[in-house]
Order: structure tokens, then C-alpha cells, then sequence
């Protein structure tokens, strides 16, 4: 039943090949992040299979999809102090930036006989997770590295996520310079916006681990929104019946009202176009991260269980029942994974 999510396994395979080569070609090591596809273990194997040896996560139900899954497993979204005897279960490695969650995780690691390694966040201009002062940063490291469970695994950034600060030399510098400083090897640099770095050279030595999803999943870096040459940005296509074919003005009349988040929309009057509406809607996707595989259709816009597209100018033939197919972006991936009315179907 429709709306169907194809994932080609055989693209995703290619594209992993592609970037692990890519990164050890500069000393780094990728660390894959599944939390996009809502930790799925077939995809999280074809990253196994392909040269990856850590798996990524933001939730803890999540990786314990992954439990099967022959890899190191991560926690890359600082832990809550309620999940500390989960996350130590189910993480080997956890990111962290607060003192009060470590304690906790250091009493549910000695309660389960195990050593729970830790990530220590340093923010380094985005302004979403991490220590801003250094200072603070490294007493919280003597407390993991004098502390009987944790093991302080490595020092690691986030950047281009909530402000999009990008990633530079001289920030590099600054993490590296607090690895060498606490004496740990692990240096992870941040996500696919850092691959415009590495790829321009600006990468300093030493650093040795990325943790990658959209790059991985749709052959993208994240700093200037380009695809990777050798890589293929269609391993997902969401597919939708049309439910409705008419001919109709393009702009509404009437006095117009605001919409679900209090804006005012703005038409532009095109006269009487050719329209269809398809069973798929903003709780099953993002429209703003999704774009048609025919280039003669247009999306026009969406309500939470309607999608509503321009097929003036379609280059294939339109009627009621036909599927549409889509090609999606991160985001509206993120939503046909969450949405219970998405099935998917593996290919290759």
C-alpha cells in the first residue's frame, strides 16, 4: 500500500565504499549514523559490510535495533541522566558535556561490571552541545579519567547543526590541542559538514574520526550543500498514488487566512493549471527537502495528509491511481522513517 519508501541497498553500499575511502585517504575514520532512518539495522549492516566498524545514534531505542549488529556503538546525543543504566546496556561510547549525567553513568557502568567509554563534547562555535570554556572541559576529564567505570574514549565537536558555524583549521586546532593536552587518540571532528574541509586540505593531522549520515545515505557534504564526486543521491524514493486530477485556478480567492505556524501565504496567479492531489502529506514527509523525479512537476504546496503538485507540464502520462515517485532530502527521509503509514521496500 502507498505511500511506499524504495531504499536501494546496492547505492547505499557504493556510497559507503566511497566516503570510508575517501576519509582514510586522510588518516580518518567514519563513524556511520543511522539516526535518520531511525537506527535500521539492514541499512546499519550494509555500513558493516562496507568497511565501518562504529555505528551512531541520537536514541537509545534506536541502538537497541542495532544490538545484533557487529560494530561499536555510539550515543551522539548527550545522554539523560533517567536512560544512564540503558545507554551504558546498549552504548559502548557515549557523547557527553555534563558532569551530573557522567556520575550517573559511572553508577549504572559499576552496577552492570562494565566500563562505559566517554566522548567529551568542546562546542567550537555552533552553540549547540559541548563545553565552551576549556578549563572546565578538562576537570571533567579528570573526573572521567580518575573515575572506576568511565573511560575517557576521546575528544570530539559538532558544528554546521543548530547556527551553521562551519568547521575551519583553527578550530580543528583548538580540538586537537585539548586531545593532546588530556592525552587521548580519538579526535572526532563533527559530522559531513567537515568533509569540505578534509577535502580542501584544511583537515590538520590528527585528526581521525568523522561521524557521517547524510553524506553516507545521499553522497552529500553538509558545509556547501555539494554532492560527492563517485557518489549517488537516490537510494530513496518515496512513491505516492495521485487521488485527484483536475483542472484549477492556481491561486485561491476569498479572504485568505494565515496558515498552521500564523504566515501569510503569497500566490502567484498562473491561471487554470492542470493539478493533482496525492495521499501523502507533512506528517508522512518535509515537501521542502523532497523534489519530483519528473521535472515537469511542480509542488505546489501540502496539508498534514495531502500533497498537492502542478502536472501542467508532466513528462510522463498523469491519471488517478498512477504513483508518483519522489526523490528526498534528509529531512523528508527523517519523516517517512517516523511515519507509520511509510512502507518501505529494500531493492538490490
Amino acid at each position: 500500500m502507498y505511500p511506499i519508501l524504495e531504499i536501494d541497498k546496492s547505492i547505499i553500499a557504493g556510497n559507503t565504499r566511497r566516503l570510508v575511502q575517501m576519509c582514510s585517504q586522510h588518516g580518518i575514520e567514519v563513524t556511520a549514523v543511522t539516526k535518520v532512518v531511525m537506527g535500521d539495522a539492514a541499512i546499519a549492516s550494509i555500513f558493516v559490510d562496507n568497511g565501518i566498524a562504529r555505528i551512531a545514534d541520537s536514541r537509545i531505542p534506536n541502538l537497541a535495533k542495532l544490538a545484533g549488529i557487529n560494530a561499536e556503538k555510539w550515543l551522539i546525543r548527550t545522554p539523560m541522566i533517567s536512560e544512564a543504566p540503558q545507554v551504558v546496556e546498549l552504548a559502548d561510547v557515549s557523547l557527553n558535556a555534563e558532569i551530573s549525567v557522567l556520575h550517573a553513568l559511572d553508577d549504572s557502568a559499576k552496577k552492570q561490571s562494565k566500563i562505559h567509554k566517554v566522548i567529551l563534547m568542546l562546542d567550537l562555535g555552533d552553540l549547540r552541545e559541548g563545553y565552551f570554556r576549556k578549563e572546565e572541559l578538562e576537570s571533567v576529564a579528570g573526573f572521567v579519567q580518575s573515575s572506576s567505570n568511565l573511560e575517557l574514549y576521546g575528544i570530539g565537536a559538532n558544528l554546521a547543526c543548530l547556527n551553521f558555524a562551519l568547521p575551519d583549521t583553527e578550530k580543528m586546532g583548538e580540538l586537537l590541542g585539548i586531545a593532546s593536552k588530556l592525552g587521548v587518540n580519538l579526535v572526532s571532528a563533527g559530522n559531513s559538514a567537515s568533509l569540505d574541509l578534509m577535502l580542501a586540505g584544511g583537515m590538520p593531522s590528527g585528526i581521525n574520526n568523522l561521524r557521517l549520515g547524510e553524506s553516507l545515505l545521499f553522497g552529500r557534504e553538509r558545509a556547501r550543500f555539494k554532492y560527492l564526486d563517485g557518489t549517488r543521491n537516490d537510494a530513496f524514493i518515496l512513491k505516492a498514488e495521485v487521488i485527484e486530477l483536475k483542472e484549477k485556478p492556481s491561486a485561491p480567492w476569498g479572504e485568505i487566512g494565515v496558515d498552521s505556524y500564523g504566515r501569510k501565504a503569497v500566490f502567484v496567479d498562473k491561471g487554470i493549471r492542470k493539478r493533482a492531489i496525492l495521499a501523502l502529506g507533512k506528517q508522512d514527509t518535509d515537501i521542502e527537502t523532497m523534489w519530483p523525479v519528473d521535472p515537469g512537476i511542480e509542488i505546489i504546496g501540502a496539508s498534514g495528509d495531502h500533497l498537492i503538485v502542478d502536472v501542467a507540464q508532466a513528462c510522463r502520462d498523469v491519471f488517478v491511481g498512477a504513483v508518483m515517485p519522489f526523490r528526498l532530502g534528509y529531512y523528508a527521509l527523517l519523516r517517512a522513517y517516523t511515519s507509520p503509514f511509510v512502507n518501505r521496500v529494500y531493492l538490490n
